[in-house]
């Protein structure tokens, strides 16, 4: 009676530990999916650049944010699109600079032309970053864009880009301000997280 008993119990231990073994294989294919993206730069020529908005610290943009910015802005001076749009709203109570008036400022002083730059200060996270881009692309009829975000986050904010019908490419920093393996891999799993909250109803 008792080796009867023990066998359901294996049984049950050894199918939790396949289960557990299925969802780690699946968690990892989505962390190598995530930084495969990241590490593609397929910035052609477009009709627009989009930089994605990051934290602002009054009228100056976070070390993220600048990488962000800067990039969009070479990748403007390459003569890869005609137009910026910097995304980004208000970070807190009191701001006296939305993220988009932090970048717009950052790019007129470094000689990018007023009339290049396109942008919106309602946004609160990455999903109205391109909502309001979206609606800048269509009021100024822009088709194609380049968009611009740090390496990991790129594979959300294409994937966010295609459900809002934007055609869009990505062109991730070449440098990143995540740089230590602990802050990369907060990110990584920041973004592992999104990747399946995003799919699920709302």
């Amino acid at each position: 009676m008792n080796a009867r008993r023990r066998k359901p119990r294996r049984g049950v231990f050894g199918w939790t530990w396949r289960l557990l073994l299925v969802v780690l294989f699946w968690l990892a294919g989505v962390a190598a999916y995530i930084t495969w993206v990241g590490q593609r730069d397929d910035a052609r020529p477009a009709d627009a650049i989009i930089v994605l908005g990051a934290a602002a610290y009054d009228a100056k943009p976070s070390p993220v944010f600048e990488e962000r910015i800067r990039h969009g802005i070479d990748l403007y001076r390459r003569g890869l699109a005609p137009k910026l749009i910097f995304t980004g709203g208000y970070g807190g109570v009191g701001a006296r600079f939305s993220e988009s008036q932090v970048a717009r400022r950052y790019a007129l002083r470094q000689g990018v032309p007023d009339k290049a730059i396109l942008i919106e200060s309602l946004s609160r996270n990455t999903h109205d970053n391109l909502r309001q881009a979206s609606l800048l692309m269509q009021q100024h009829q822009l088709h194609d864009v380049i968009v611009v975000s740090d390496p990991l986050h790129m594979a959300r904010a294409l994937r966010i880009s295609k459900e809002l019908g934007i055609r869009a490419v990505g062109s991730p920093t070449p440098t990143s301000r995540f740089r230590t393996f602990a802050t990369r891999w907060r990110f990584l799993l920041q973004e592992v997280y999104f990747f399946h909250r995003d799919r699920l109803p709302r």
